[in-house]
């Protein structure tokens, strides 16, 4: 009887500090996004990340901690990223470029790894794809330089004879900024084609921009990317409906309604995201880990939005779209 206490009680002492040490084993990890209008927590596409990091062993709650930051009004960026740096996590991880460049301005030694930023390189958070330096990598968003004509060739193929395609920007990205400067202009030149530029930096802005885009009787558009435009995407896509705009998305949220969605697969870069955090949590260092482009892009034609625009779509085009909506 002695014998069976004694190692009973020798087995409880051992068990307490593997306890102990399991609990020790959590790590933490900083998620920072702008807000989509809600702030109160992952929407549909960023909702990848933990089945990412699932694909890795690791889970919210059990050997992880996450903390989560979505700065809505934009304004609270500054406040959601001292939040998040005083926690000291393991790794942060960023989600589009201006919740990225705030990260990077604020430290030097975490980890960084970003989603869904279009340019790194161009935008200065990386010093090459291949060779990222510092504290940070990531999975970009597009290849630079084909980006605009990519979307000029398929409205083109949908409406024959476009001379002037609209674009709706935000001279608050600097995404946007970059490409205004070069591709575009670069773009226009080759293609032979007008790119008036039309701008929008609040929602009240989206419907002067469209009836600008109308005013000079662009024949399509084409729609970058921002978190304004994914905040208000229900009335980006009345707006192009109102003014009889063919209009090219880039997420496919915008596919409800919208004509066309062209753009990479965000919710695989968030998958991916949490092979990033998985290697960097077990020792890697972001500036020995390149940084990666899209490898699955999403093409969705609106076959309504196109009967109601009056376009027939050419079977070269639905032959290479990945969805038709009927």
């Amino acid at each position: 009887m002695k014998r069976r206490e004694f190692i009973a009680a020798t087995a409880a002492l051992l068990a307490l500090p593997r306890r102990s040490s399991a609990q020790g084993q959590r790590r933490r990890i900083g998620f920072l996004a702008i807000g989509d209008g809600s702030g109160q927590g992952l929407n549909q596409v960023e909702l990848a990340l933990l089945d990412g990091l699932r694909n890795h062993g690791w889970m919210d709650g059990k050997n992880l901690i996450i903390e989560y930051r979505f700065s809505q009004p934009p304004d609270r960026l500054p406040a959601s990223v001292a939040d998040l740096i005083a926690l000291s996590p393991d790794v942060l991880v960023a989600a589009v470029g201006r919740a990225t460049q705030a990260l990077k301005s604020a430290t030097a030694t975490i980890p960084i790894v970003f989603v869904a930023v279009a340019d790194p390189v161009g935008l200065g958070l990386v010093q090459s794809l291949s060779r990222p330096g510092g504290n940070i990598t990531g999975l970009a968003t597009y290849v630079p330089g084909a980006f605009v004509a990519k979307r000029i060739e398929i409205l083109r193929e949908l409406v024959p004879g476009a001379s002037k395609i609209a674009i709706l920007a935000n001279r608050d990205n600097p995404m946007h900024m970059l490409l205004l400067a070069e591709e575009v202009p670069n773009t226009a030149r080759n293609l032979g084609v007008a790119l008036p530029i039309v701008e929008a930096t609040t929602a009240e802005e989206l419907d002067i921009a469209f009836a600008s885009a109308a005013a000079q009787r662009a024949d399509a558009m084409i729609i970058f990317g921002d978190t304004l435009i994914v905040v208000e995407a229900p009335r980006v896509v009345a707006l192009a409906a109102k003014h009889h705009l063919p209009a090219i998305h880039f997420s496919r949220q915008f596919a409800n309604g919208g004509l066309i969605v062209y753009g990479p697969d965000v919710a695989d870069l968030f998958r991916r995201a949490g092979g990033y955090v998985d290697k960097i949590l077990k020792g890697a260092k972001p500036s020995d880990l390149p940084v990666e482009q899209p490898t699955k892009f999403e093409f969705v034609i609106n076959m309504k939005t196109a009967k109601a625009l009056g376009l027939t779509v050419p079977p070269s085009l639905l032959l290479r779209a990945d969805e038709v909506i009927e």
